[in-house]
């Protein structure tokens, strides 16, 4: 009975941090109406799993940094520009990005969740791993469309497909990425803790109100919750990876149908479907949380078997999203080319084997070209 009470007293106050990570909910005890005292059983769990976060956030800051700024120097300034050197750029600054404003996470954390520094650099914050979360998925969609009309319409594919076109398609992503992160840019907030009014939290307001009495307020704040949890769901994640679900279905059918394709697409497309598959792994299980922890604030469904499913679930799926911007340069270079090649080879080789641009006009044989320009197209990679 005192668990319910506690989880009804907590319920619409942890709103005010709901995208706090939900295991600090309380310290070790909370007192109900009664004067009984509740004491938290999981309270070495939550200890254990606050420990793992700052590991997980740490490390994927130091490898993501120095990786994607890898990355981002090859693509960006040692290799000559293809659309998959474009592509993969785009990826990697996403990734850096987000990785660069781990510090701010890393010390939220280790402060047992109070913000020093302030109203903006939270909301900005916020909005930086979102914008990585839209931008990420979304060039991976441009990807796979892109891989699908190079095997479907290699003609096509051979006369249209640039750089500059390519330059183009990147900046509309980013610009959708940052329409649909704004939000939680706007609605981020700094305010005092529920158990203590020293620590300043970092959280979603969505009534724009410190009121979490009036009722409509409260209606108002769960309808919200509502809006932006379900709309990242869908355009952050079902809705893209049916994109790219459909493609490399239409991909794989055309490769089975085509061996010589499949022998010259080999090292790009399984660099690309490794990186959507990491890419799924790591988000699948963060979006689901997410919504299993929606569920869990409203009133109809409110219980402590979410509430201790969403106390261990999100901290681990939190951290795997964290590491997911940290493992796709390990993809680039250990997926580039065989063991003994990259330990023979510089980084800059190594990442230049793996972005290397295969032409899109050899991949069919029932076009009008014959053997020997196939063969001369074949040499002739980079667009």
């Amino acid at each position: 009975m005192f668990m319910f009470l506690y989880v009804a007293i907590v319920g619409l106050k942890t709103l005010k941090m709901n995208t706090t990570p939900s295991y600090h909910i309380s310290t070790t005890d909370v007192s109900g109406n009664n004067g009984s005292t509740y004491v938290d059983e999981y309270a070495e769990l939550r200890k254990s799993l606050h420990i793992m976060s700052l590991v997980v956030y740490s490390l994927a800051f130091v490898l993501g940094v120095l990786g994607n700024g890898v990355v981002i120097w090859v693509t960006g300034f040692k290799m000559k520009k293809t659309v998959n050197s474009v592509w993969f750029l785009n990826l990697a600054v996403a990734d850096f990005l987000f990785t660069a404003f781990l510090p701010l996470s890393v010390t939220y954390a280790a402060l047992d969740f109070h913000w020093p520094f302030g109203k903006f650099m939270c909301k900005l914050n916020s909005a930086i791993n979102l914008l990585n979360i839209f931008a990420s998925v979304y060039m991976l969609v441009v990807i796979s469309v892109d891989r699908c009309v190079s095997v479907v319409w290699p003609i096509w594919a051979q006369n249209h497909r640039n750089v500059r076109k390519a330059s183009c398609v990147s900046l509309g992503v980013w610009v959708l990425a940052l329409i649909l992160s704004t939000p939680y840019f706007v609605f981020r907030d700094t305010g005092p803790s529920y158990f203590d009014e020293d620590v300043i939290n970092c959280f979603n307001n969505f009534a724009f109100s410190d009121d979490y009495e009036t009722p409509s307020v409260n209606q108002l704040r769960l309808l919200r919750l509502q809006a932006m949890t379900i709309t990242r769901f869908l355009l952050g994640f079902v809705v893209p990876f049916t994109v790219i679900v459909s493609c490399y279905a239409v991909i794989v059918h055309r490769i089975r149908r085509n061996r010589t394709l499949a022998s010259h697409s080999s090292r790009p497309f399984k660099i690309i479907v490794a990186v959507i598959t990491i890419f799924f792994l790591c988000w699948a299980p963060f979006h689901i949380m997410t919504l299993i922890e929606m569920v869990n604030f409203l009133p109809a469904y409110r219980s402590l078997t979410l509430n201790h499913v969403t106390t261990i679930g999100i901290p681990i799926s939190s951290g795997l999203a964290f590491l997911n911007s940290c493992l796709n340069p390990l993809l680039y270079v250990f997926m580039g080319q065989d063991f003994k090649d990259k330990v023979r080879k510089s980084i800059l080789n190594v990442l230049e084997t793996a972005f290397q641009e295969e032409d899109s006009g050899s991949h069919t044989g029932t076009q009008s070209l014959d053997t020997s320009q196939s063969k001369e197209i074949l040499h002739n990679t980079e667009v």
